[in-house]
């Protein structure tokens, strides 16, 4: 037994997204309402599934980062590359930022749908039509190999242990557009296409809900080669999970996160469990047949 084509074709289809573009037109409001301290600047914008088009109807929390741009860190780099790059110490740092953003969503929603107690964001609550906005408070990252700059990402820390976290929003959304364009269009629409099946997994297994986040999938994903889409979502759905069978039991440790800044499977905090992904591509193979 298979799943047929008009099945597949509507899991690809892409969720609403007007919610979402409401809910960040209301926090960036927020924001600018506020009086930041002289030579503050900084950048809003949506990460995640709305913002690379992967949505799909079951989402509906918007993550969005607030990056402080007029500050910066950095990897750890030789002394003698810091005085050829010509840093400054910065006066102005990520925690004062990160409080000034809770101060001015405060503010401008009331302490009531503000939620400061998740480590890694800042929620503000939903109410009268508006979603729950997860905000990452951020600041720039700029990755260096000796004075020459490699990427630019960003940093916050989790409040909760202090472990520094950095990640690459831009390059992941940047990456995925171009294999989008690499696969004549195929490639989002089956991102959603293998999401939806996943929801249908924790539909019919609901232990295993929540055990595949949607960035990781997005990951997974990516490093399929572009010749393994097209044609139909039905030969895309058996070329990918035929291939992801194949590959993560023989060639793991080549995956990497849509960033390419990251290998996908290991330990650190933007990494995935390599197992995890055995498991769902098992899963994706069992819905098929099943």
């Amino acid at each position: 037994m298979t799943i047929s084509e008009s099945q597949l074709k509507n899991w690809a289809n892409q969720g609403g997204t007007t919610a979402a573009e409401d809910t960040h037109k209301s926090i960036r409001y927020a924001l600018r309402q506020y009086n930041w301290p002289n030579g503050v600047e900084y950048e809003d914008y949506l990460q995640g599934s709305y913002r690379n088009f992967t949505n799909i109807y079951v989402n509906s929390d918007v993550d969005l980062v607030v990056e402080l741009v007029s500050t910066f860190y950095h990897n750890p780099i030789d002394e003698a590359s810091i005085k050829a790059i010509g840093f400054s110490a910065a006066t102005y740092e990520w925690g004062r930022f990160r409080q000034d953003v809770i101060n001015a969503l405060i503010a401008y929603y009331g302490s009531q749908y503000i939620d400061t107690s998740g480590g890694k964001s800042v929620k503000v609550l939903p109410n009268n039509g508006r979603l729950k906005g997860d905000v990452v408070v951020a600041a720039k990252y700029k990755y260096y190999d000796g004075a020459r700059l490699v990427a630019e990402g960003i940093t916050f820390w989790n409040t909760k242990n202090g472990q520094q976290i950095v990640n690459y929003p831009k390059r992941h959304f940047d990456n995925g557009s171009a294999k989008n364009a690499n696969t004549s269009q195929w490639y989002k629409p089956a991102i959603r296409m293998f999401k939806n099946a996943r929801e249908q997994i924790y539909k019919n297994k609901s232990w295993l809900a929540g055990k595949f986040p949607s960035y990781f999938v997005e990951c997974l994903l990516y490093n399929v080669p572009n010749s393994k889409f097209g044609v139909s979502y039905q030969d895309i759905y058996c070329n990918l999970v035929n291939w992801l069978e194949a590959e993560l039991d023989s060639n793991p440790s080549s995956f990497v996160c849509q960033n390419e800044m990251f290998y996908l499977f290991g330990s650190d905090s933007v990494q995935w469990n390599g197992e995890d992904a055995k498991l769902l591509a098992n899963e994706w193979i069992s819905l098929w047949n099943s």
